[in-house]
């Protein structure tokens, strides 16, 4: 775009001031968390606390808190002030983030590329406002496009960092623009490429589906004017920017032989999903959602493909729906949905493939990875949200999910109760039976609606976020040995985190708050029926009993993942082989074991 036609209109001095006040609150409650800072104390009245933070320089922050279980808090935005030091040329959140760095455990490397991360979220979030629907009007969203509206991951703070793109392509292709994409693609000569899909798939059902009979003939026109053989070639899909600022430069080689020729874009339009990197299909919506490589780095690791687990997906899927096909519990009175990875292709980079410790961003360049479409689950009278949707609160200040419970005719304790009931137990069941997890977060699990009521789930993301017990249970015997090598296998605890943090610290910590804010429903009370909906299940399934001691959910402590940490002072922006993981920094304490000792509200 020139320079004139830029869209600026979204960055007035009151949406940057209100983007900045409300990342500073974000920044205090989560640097409080995960023990980044350690304001004092001035005083508490009505749960309220009242907090000082001094930096090195003399600069004084103060604030009011609300405790929070898991030795959390939720800090008041309008409390904050800083009452002394000199900050008027800085951003507020940038501030305390140079206060921090003065401290001396951040280097002025790392404090410098995530200031740019910072500022790239408070530009995205400067645009939130811009067309926002409200809390109502998101209840009849389809879920593809209730996706655009959402704000984000909630407990880390630079989450919309996108290191890679340009404001040109922010407009382009972010989420929040609620722009509709065609894919791009490309032929991968097959002494380059692999393509790999679940039994009975192949790779001409693929494209039967995913390309119409004028743009595959348009394609094949293609090639031809290339004097090569359609026979020798896969046709694959491809993002736009990862096209121009990766595959262009890093495969120039495999272009100039004709081993990678460019195609053209295909008929239908799709949206991209939170992660910015899957797209959902709005033009055929029971078509495959489709995950594309985009080297960015965004929150902690660089969103590409990783090669052995996209080669690998495929089998994880059947090994995942194997289990659930077998078990009626799962099947019938679960009823969880998985959204299968079915079919996959991968192009390995010759000379990084070669190079030992290679990081791992050139190892993830360019793939595909076919899911199953959100669609083909639900019923007529279903509606289905990601989890993430529930911590949504619109411009009016109105959660989302309050809306949801109005219409739904319960009380929040009703619909608290009957939400345990649809994500509990099969995330249990297959912790405990199969001592098999996936990261249930709020992008990974999709909630299912019925009459604004939750009724279950359907998991997705396979590829990335699968990992298996490394202790020797028979159910896990039916794993290949490429299975094995592929899958991260965890200890007891490290398994147990994946439902621990993903899911009740990085999502019900939040989804409680809100509660508790806007409804008045205690805390307490919510993890009183979390703890209640693990007892039912393990009242439900006695012969496992050696396992619920084993994957103890409700153990006095834990040991505490910190996210904002692991970016600011333990990986920083090293480029190794291998994916960041978060860090751990001490204990925190268990709401779930908590909740055993408080009455019930």
């Amino acid at each position: 775009m020139k320079m004139c036609e830029t869209p600026l209109q979204m960055l007035t001095k009151e949406n940057w001031e209100n983007a900045d006040h409300q990342l500073l609150a974000k920044m205090l409650q989560e640097f409080m968390y995960e023990e980044i800072i350690t304001p004092k104390l001035l005083s508490e009245t009505e749960n309220v606390q009242s907090y000082e933070w001094i930096d090195k320089k003399g600069i004084m922050y103060r604030f009011q808190a609300k405790p929070r279980l898991f030795d959390s808090f939720y800090v008041l935005p309008e409390s904050i002030e800083i009452v002394t030091g000199e900050t008027k040329d800085v951003p507020l959140s940038l501030a305390l983030l140079l206060s921090i760095q003065q401290e001396g455990n951040m280097t002025g490397s790392t404090a410098g590329h995530l200031i740019k991360e910072y500022l790239h979220t408070l530009v995205a979030d400067t645009h939130l406002k811009e067309r926002s629907k409200s809390s109502d009007e998101l209840t009849q969203l389809d879920y593809a496009e209730l996706e655009g509206e959402m704000k984000g991951h909630p407990w880390i703070t630079y989450n919309k960092g996108r290191i890679g793109f340009g404001y040109d392509d922010y407009v382009q292709y972010a989420p929040e623009q609620k722009k509709k994409v065609q894919l791009s693609w490309i032929a991968v000569h097959k002494n380059l490429g692999t393509f790999h899909s679940v039994k009975g798939l192949d790779y001409e059902h693929v494209m039967e589906q995913e390309l119409d009979e004028e743009a595959r003939q348009r394609f094949v026109e293609k090639l031809r004017a290339k004097e090569v053989q359609e026979k020798d070639y896969y046709f694959m899909p491809i993002h736009a920017w990862q096209w121009n600022n990766v595959i262009v430069s890093m495969f120039a080689a495999e272009i100039a032989s004709k081993e990678l020729i460019p195609l053209g874009e295909g008929e239908d339009e799709y949206l991209p999903q939170q992660s910015i990197r899957t797209f959902a299909n709005v033009t055929k919506r029971n078509n495959y959602h489709v995950k594309l490589p985009m080297s960015i780095l965004n929150t902690l690791v660089y969103r590409g493909l990783p090669s052995e687990r996209t080669v690998i997906a495929p089998e994880v899927t059947t090994f995942m729906k194997n289990i659930l096909d077998n078990d009626l519990f799962l099947k019938e009175e679960c009823r969880l949905g998985l959204l299968g990875e079915v079919a996959t292709m991968n192009v390995s980079h010759r000379t990084f493939s070669k190079l030992s410790g290679a990081p791992y961003q050139y190892l993830e360049m360019l793939g595909v990875v076919w899911r199953e479409s959100v669609y083909q689950e639900l019923r007529d009278d279903e509606q289905a949200i990601t989890l993430a949707a529930l911590l949504h609160v619109d411009h009016e200040g109105t959660p989302f999910v309050s809306t949801l419970i109005e219409k739904s005719g319960l009380t929040v304790e009703q619909w608290v109760n009957q939400l345990t009931k649809a994500i509990l137990p099969p995330l249990l069941h297959y912790l405990y039976q199969y001592g098999t997890v996936f990261s249930p977060h709020g992008q990974n699990t999709v909630l299912v609606l019925k009459n604004y009521k939750p009724e279950r789930i359907i998991m997705k993301d396979f590829v990335d976020d699968v990992n298996i017990s490394d202790q020797p249970f028979p159910e896990l015997s039916v794993l290949s040995p490429e299975l094995k090598k592929v899958l991260r296998s965890e200890p007891p605890e490290g398994l147990t985190q994946f439902i621990f943090t993903g899911l009740f610290i990085c999502h019900f910590r939040y989804l409680s708050n809100i509660l508790q804010e806007s409804e008045q429903f205690s805390e307490n009370r919510f993890w009183g029926i979390v703890r209640e909906e693990i007892l039912s299940y393990q009242r439900r399934f006695p012969h496992l009993k050696e396992r619920f001691k084993l994957f103890d959910l409700l153990r006095p402590t834990f040991a505490k993942l910190a996210l904002n940490r692991n970016r600011m002072f333990d990986y920083g922006y090293e480029d190794g082989d291998d994916r960041p993981h978060a860090s751990e920094f001490g204990k925190v304490s268990n709401a779930l074991y908590e909740a055993a000792s408080q009455t019930t509200m």
